[in-house]
């Protein structure tokens, strides 16, 4: 069959230039389907098709149509069960199925109801729809350069800036953002700067999705990860407050100043427990608040950081540590630059203070465990970060190196465990990749001018938000190499912190055995025996080194004040201080002019006089320096 379409031209526009226009299509050929044509051919499969180097291109439009979402609820009970019979009651169940099983009706629904479901069986057994096509097909490895790039930012709508002191993330998806502004600079706020924080969504900068009222200015404000509708909050001022956000901006329900905190409450965690309602707190008071949000007029526990348990000795504490899985253990980075490790639920107070780790000479403004190794813990402070064992409390496994700016906060990724993230005063952030290299930060990104302070990573670990001095909040996305584990860096990492625990062990007992060695030595030519201490008593003395020399001190001045003369009626006791001195003058052959501190400045042999009733002896006493010779 040949189809023709002739093409019909004067003979006096031969030769012209060809204009083209368009106009609507016109049917020439109409040709049915003919299955008998079909059975003359066979499908190529793969196909190859040459093509030119051109780009292919198509085109197209759509016209959609805008849509509005509606939350609603639904009550939903279980069906098919009469009201007298209980479906959690496993009794009542059983007989009410025998009951229904022996019904006539009951049978032949069965039967009439299997061959449309015998149907819809065999269908799923031909096609397997969970079939994994590529099951056994590597994942490319990502070599790509680690980079991040800005999505948004965020920035305080008020007139008076505040710091963007602590952020939250949705618990339900990468939606929205919480976060707490503060003048952390104590006295220096003015009447007329706002206390309100605020509720961002994540695609609109511009304004607030939501305002939160305060009594006093958030320093932290945390989402409920059981309920996202519910926020929690510590206040400037101490208080402990609970926001719901379908009941409005105002706070539920507060704790009473006299239960509450002394100083600014800087950090509140939710608990993990059945109710969802439970959570505890902490400050530079020294004092870890337990709070139920149902019942908020005094806390549940209360705990001080101090090993004794005594309120006038405990730490300030800035940031908290809590693992889910370790309920009544956590841990807190206090102003002294130490991280203490708590336990909840001890038998004694003296017990409640597990573990003490020394290492920053600055506040521990961050802490954090590593959410694939719980054992192990990232520590911000002064100007390092470090890495610390459980197993070792002596020292940190891994750190980095000395910044020349301060460090305000940092956290691991919740996907790559060999990967944290560092915020510094300078206003940069630094991403760390400890497989990659250890001595210098993977990536080092200027988020802004002014410094950072707060910083928080999304559940899926691709997108970042750090907030700034200024109240400005900026929003980043990771490329994908810094948020997609690879195949074998668990084991890596498994290898990295094993070793160098062990190396940090092996250290530590070798300068144990050099300082008992030390301890040995002095103990052997000071004591008259010249046994060898125990370890614990070295240990013990060391520890004890201190208060020891301060005592000796302290006895050796009662002792000169004893020996110094009293005045009497005959000045006897002068008398005879006055002729001993003038002896000692003698004996040493020191020049009148020469001041008398010239002999105290040196050890000399000093004789004092001791008169009984029947004679009178000369006795030798040591006397020490006491006073720096002026003339020396």
């Amino acid at each position: 069959m040949e189809i023709v379409y002739v093409y019909t031209k004067k003979r006096s526009e031969f030769g012209r230039q060809c204009n083209f226009s368009d106009r609507a299509a016109e049917l020439h050929v109409d040709i049915p389907p003919d299955d008998n044509v079909l059975e003359d051919f066979i499908e190529r499969n793969p196909v190859d098709i040459g093509i030119q180097c051109v780009q292919e291109m198509s085109e197209h439009d759509a016209n959609t149509e805008r849509f509005e979402t509606n939350v609603r609820g639904i009550n939903h009970t279980e069906g098919g069960w009469p009201k007298d019979v209980n479906p959690n009651e496993l009794e009542q169940v059983t007989r009410y199925r025998k009951k229904v099983e022996k019904d006539e009706v009951y049978i032949s629904a069965v039967l009439q109801l299997g061959n449309s479901m015998e149907h819809c069986i065999k269908q799923n057994n031909a096609v397997d729809i969970y079939e994994e096509y590529f099951e056994n097909v590597d994942a490319e490895i990502i070599d790509e350069a680690a980079t991040a790039k800005t999505i948004n930012v965020f920035r305080d709508p008020n007139d008076i800036k505040r710091t963007a002191t602590h952020i939250s993330w949705y618990p339900d998806g990468p939606r929205k953002l919480a976060v707490a502004y503060c003048n952390l600079v104590f006295q220096s706020t003015s009447p007329e700067t706002s206390m309100e924080s605020y509720i961002w969504d994540v695609e609109n900068p511009n304004k607030p999705e939501m305002t939160i009222k305060p009594v006093s200015p958030l320093t932290c404000l945390e989402y409920n990860p059981k309920d996202a509708h519910i926020l929690l909050g510590g206040c400037y001022n101490g208080q402990i407050a609970y926001w719901d956000t379908r009941k409005g901006s105002q706070p539920v329900e507060l704790t009473p100043i006299e239960q509450s905190h002394r100083d600014p409450a800087y950090k509140t965690i939710w608990i993990q427990s059945k109710t969802g309602t439970e959570c505890f707190s902490t400050s530079t008071d020294g004092q870890v608040l337990w709070w139920d949000i149902r019942k908020m007029g005094e806390p549940t526990d209360k705990m001080y950081l101090d090993k004794k348990q005594e309120f006038h000795n405990a730490q300030g504490a800035y940031c908290l540590e809590y693992e889910p899985t370790m309920p009544t253990k956590f841990m807190a980075g206090t102003e002294q630059g130490n991280i203490i490790s708590c336990n909840r639920k001890a038998k004694t107070p003296l017990d409640k203070i597990a573990a003490v780790f020394t290492g920053h000479i600055g506040p521990v403004y961050a802490l954090q465990r590593n959410p694939q190794f719980t054992k192990n813990f990232l520590s911000v402070g002064d100007w390092c970060a470090r890495i610390w064992s459980e197993d070792i409390r002596e020292s940190s496994i891994m750190w980095t190196k000395q910044y020349s700016s301060y460090l305000t906060d940092g956290c691991w990724s919740p996907i790559r465990p060999a990967v944290f993230f560092i915020t510094k005063m300078d206003g940069t952030l630094d991403v760390w990749d400890i497989i990659f290299k250890q001595n210098n930060p993977t990536l080092t990104l200027q988020v802004c001018d002014c410094p950072l302070y707060s910083l928080r990573v999304q559940e899926s670990g691709k997108l970042i938000a750090t907030g700034s001095q200024d109240g400005t909040t900026t929003l980043l996305e990771l490329s994908e190499g810094l948020y997609t584990m690879g195949r074998n860096e668990k084991n890596l990492v498994t290898n990295m912190f094993e070793r160098e625990t062990r190396r940090e062990k092996i250290l530590d007992t070798r300068h144990k055995e050099i300082r008992l060695k030390e301890r040995t030595k002095e103990g052997k030519t000071e004591g008259e025996e010249g046994g060898e201490k125990p370890k614990e008593e070295v240990v013990e003395d060391e520890e004890n080194l201190y208060t020891k020399a301060e005592k000796e001190f302290f006895d050796i001045i009662s002792s000169e004040k004893k020996k110094q003369p009293t005045p009497n009626n005959d000045f006897s006791e002068v008398e005879k201080k006055d002729w001993l001195d003038e002896q000692l003058k003698i004996t040493l052959d020191i020049p009148e002019s020469v001041d008398d501190s010239l002999a105290d400045a040196t050890e000399v042999q000093h004789s004092s006089i001791v008169e009984d009733d029947e004679n009178s002896k000369v006795e030798t006493v040591p006397v020490e320096d006491e006073t720096p010779d002026e003339h020396d």
